[in-house]
């Protein structure tokens, strides 16, 4: 092997521990410690705390809490800490494990790497800015480390300037040239600790290297140049090449913890307090399945009084949030809902109209199949018209003001002739946001959106090249809608059927894309709703599908709809209805508008609001000094993967992911291995992100959105500089600064299947085995076939009963109370 292979496969190998890291306009909730998935979870934890210095479970104080309100029950917890030797009473252990918080020290945060880390940074938000910058950092198109030495040269906090100037011309020389007395052994040790020394900047270019893209083909940056100019830096600095002996240990001086049988005693709290929830999910929806196979019913039951058709079908994300508005919509008429991944099964590359960007609309487990663009169509002049009109005054406008604002010459006089304006402005955005929301809905409403005179143009074009191929074949459209309901277990349509897609709507939110749909990448999820519409709408994909064995009736019609988190409302998508199928829409409209007040009621609950209800949410959406506007994902804790009668009538209180699955169309059980293999570790990821976010929001997460400085529209600091924060903001998870809202517990997993075909469908998917073994993840099977009995994952494709939920063999011992575990008062 070469010496440049050599060094390429070094740095791959030590790159593995840092997770990749999304830009701000396409934020991804993923799991930051996905490089030591392949470790137990404790040993993960462990070994991240060595590198990054992070908190990998909840502090004594949030565990206490979690026990005094009932989260953790008593006997769970004592099972738990009994099966692994522990017989002390649990707040003696609650003592230990605080005692042992206490004795854990920080480290000295000076380093003599800090400079090079500043240099670095500045270096990198000047090369990776996506177009924020009025002055653009040259020569970025010849990549970083060739970008880096054309200009540090002249950079006069260096050291030595001109030593830049004598650099190799290649990266991989440098490298070499830096490590040419370093242990060879130790390489890949050595290149770990420079790539966890700035995990946010690390994590963005691992990401942005992997999935390409404009600004990646445009100037161009890999983790070798990266590693290069640091080595550099390291050595004009004369820092030292590796780590000092203190940090190669750890980042903190730690305690005595050499736990009874080598696992950590808050992994046993972590366990219970998980089972505890687990408990109770599990046993909601074993009862469900017993009623359902007791009375034979399917997906779901609708009340009908003629036993025909239900009045509507929609189809929502399995999004937590959207198990909130199906209960509601349900309540509102003879609905069904179901629940699918919010890119709906097509893996395409989008563009809106008038946008000149695409996006890629699907999972980052997925590479985007297929381009789809925004088209208008014909009969639609007039809508078209107006928008074009509005878009270039606004866009015109918006060009002047920034010519404005950033010419030296007039930014004076601007600020001279339209400071009362803009002062104007900022009164009523903060004084009275509600009515700004009026405004803007009112003038939304005299503008057309593109969905009013577009259409996604999905047929197949051979002319057209590119990287991807532009539209979809008859076959491909078949395959996708077929999936879908495959997937969703379908066997009737309703006249009206509504794919709903999801965003959120928030204004001054530099993390506002972590709110809209993850299974499109941080996209909105209304063109992915609107493009299945219309492959179901085609006449040649619905003969096919009834050859398939759906037998879709004549009069249904397929709209789209995108779903706004943050206020509950529901926009259908309805260019393609006909007139005879215009009194369902209203009456769908009208009904969407009824579950709308009556889950904004619900959310502000939990908001500490003044109004609960659709006004509050009206005003968190446009209010610019909202740090909250809406909780996203945060509870997150389970994910049902099964019909809707499961869950029907069930308040899971928004914390649920449902995915619609019915075993009996599924013999050969390819649709529950698409389902765990994409949907599944998908939302382990989220689980993830929301879980570290919380346990430690310094490291993992991002600090408050009070002090966030965005960079480049690719990340935020935390002040004027450094790293770039790879979490989400103490805002989205904490309800106080030492109060968690978000229950930092791993995902438990509900799977309604014949046990057998789960544990076949595992044995062919080692990655989410791996995360089983490895306690990342718990799964429970409720076996339709053994009357609803309730199986839980116990490793190595083995199970065992699920006898935790049969308490009448508990020991009796004393009832745990708040002043049991209270922690003990200070000396006088």
């Amino acid at each position: 092997m070469s010496t440049n292979e050599t060094i390429r496969d070094t740095i791959e190998q030590a790159a593995t521990t840092v997770g990749s890291v999304w830009p701000l306009h396409s934020f991804v909730t993923a799991n930051p410690l996905s490089g030591f998935e392949d470790q137990p979870f404790h040993e993960a934890v462990e070994q991240a705390e060595r590198l990054f210095g992070g908190h990998g479970y909840p502090s004594t104080d949030v565990f206490r809490a979690a026990l005094n309100t009932g989260q953790i029950d008593p006997e769970t917890l004592r099972r738990e800490l009994r099966a692994h030797g522990y017989e002390d009473d649990p707040s003696a252990l609650l003592t230990r494990m605080e005692a042992d918080e206490e004795s854990t020290t920080e480290a000295d945060e000076s380093s003599p790497h800090d400079e090079v880390d500043t240099i670095l940074t500045k270096w990198l938000a000047s090369f990776l800015d996506e177009g924020h910058a009025s002055w653009p950092m040259p020569n970025r198109e010849r990549g970083f480390y060739a970008a880096f030495r054309s200009v540090a040269r002249y950079d006069r906090s260096l050291p030595d300037p001109s030593a830049v100037a004598t650099l190799p011309d290649d990266p991989i020389e440098a490298i070499e040239q830096a490590v040419s007395t370093y242990p060879r052994d130790q390489l890949v040790d050595l290149f770990e600790f420079h790539l966890s020394r700035l995990p946010g900047w690390t994590g963005f270019i691992k990401q942005r290297a992997a999935s390409g893209g404009d600004w990646q083909s445009k100037y161009p940056i890999t983790l070798t140049e990266y590693l290069a100019v640091r080595l550099v830096l390291t050595d004009i600095f004369d820092a030292p090449l590796g780590p000092p002996t203190a940090e190669a240990d750890s980042t903190r001086t730690e305690g005595d913890r050499q736990w009874d049988d080598g696992v950590p005693l808050p992994e046993l709290w972590l366990n219970a307090w998980e089972a505890t929830y687990r408990t109770e999910l599990v046993e909601a929806v074993a009862d469900q399945s017993q009623s359902a196979s007791a009375s034979g019913d399917g997906e779901q039951a609708v009340a009908l009084e003629d036993g025909g058709r239900p009045d509507a079908q929609l189809v929502f994300c399995i999004d937590t949030r959207s198990e909130v508005i199906r209960r509601h919509v349900e309540d509102a008429g003879a609905y069904e809902t179901y629940g699918y991944a919010g890119f709906f099964g097509i893996p395409m590359r989008y563009e809106a109209y008038d946008s000149g960007v695409t996006i890629d609309a699907c999972p980052p487990i997925l590479d985007a199949q297929h381009y789809v663009a925004d088209n208008p169509v014909e009969g639609c002049d007039h809508e078209h018209g107006r928008y074009d009109t509005w878009a270039n005054a606004t866009s015109a406008a918006t060009n002047v003001l920034k010519s404005l604002k950033s010419n030296a010459g007039t930014v004076f006089s601007f600020v001279e002739s339209a400071g009362s304006g803009y002062g104007v402005a900022l009164t009523a955005r903060t004084l009275f946001p509600a009515r700004v929301y009026d405004f803007l809905t009112g003038v939304s409403e005299r503008v057309p959106s593109d969905a009013d005179f577009c259409a996604p143009a999905l047929d197949y074009d051979p002319d057209v090249d590119g990287d991807l191929p532009h539209g979809l074949s008859t076959a491909e459209k078949v395959e996708y809608a077929a999936t879908a309901f495959e997937l969703m277990g379908w066997d009737e349509f309703a006249r009206v059927v509504a794919f709903v897609g999801h965003a959120s709507q928030t204004a001054n939110n530099p993390f506002e894309s972590s709110l809209d749909c993850g299974a499109c990448a941080g996209n909105a999820g209304g063109p992915s709703a609107r493009v299945l519409a219309a492959i179901c709408n085609d006449d040649e994909v619905k003969s096919a599908l009834r050859d398939r064995g759906f037998d879709i009736p004549s009069d249904t019609v397929f709209v789209a709809g995108e779903h706004n988190t943050t206020t509950d409302e529901v926009t259908l998508f309805t260019a393609p209805v006909p007139e005879s199928h215009e009194a369902d829409v209203e009456q769908l409209r009208s009904d969407l508008e009824t579950a709308r007040a009556g889950s904004a009621a619900e959310r502000t609950e939990s908001m500490d609001a003044s109004e609960p209800g659709t006004r509050e949410t009206e005003r968190r959406a446009t209010d610019w000094a909202e740090t909250r506007p809406e909780w996203g994902l945060a509870g997150n804790a389970g994910f049902v993967i099964g019909p809707r009668s499961l869950t029907q009538g069930l308040d899971l209180d928004g914390r649920s992911f449902l995915h619609s699955y019915d075993w009996r169309e599924d013999e050969s059980g390819e649709a529950l291995a698409a389902i765990v293999g994409g949907p599944m570790v998908v939302t382990q990821w989220i689980n993830m992100q929301y879980y570290f976010s919380t346990v430690d929001n310094a490291v993992y997460g991002s600090g408050s959105k009070i002090t966030h400085n965005p960079v480049g529209n690719v990340g935020v600091y935390q002040g004027n500089g450094g790293d770039l924060m790879t979490g989400l903001p103490l805002q989205s998870v904490m309800a106080a600064d030492d109060e968690p809202y978000h229950q930092p517990l791993r995902l438990s997993v509900v799977i309604h299947a014949p046990v057998d075909r789960v544990t076949a469908v595992l044995a062919e998917n080692p990655g989410v085995t791996e995360l089983l073994d490895n306690g990342w993840l718990s799964l429970t099977v409720v076996d339709p076939t053994q009357n609803g009995e309730a199986f839980e994952y116990d490793g190595n494709l083995a199970w065992v009963a699920d006898e935790t939920y049969d308490r009448g063999d508990a020991v009796e011992e004393p009832e745990l109370t708040a002043e049991s575990v209270a922690p003990p008062a200070a000396d006088d």
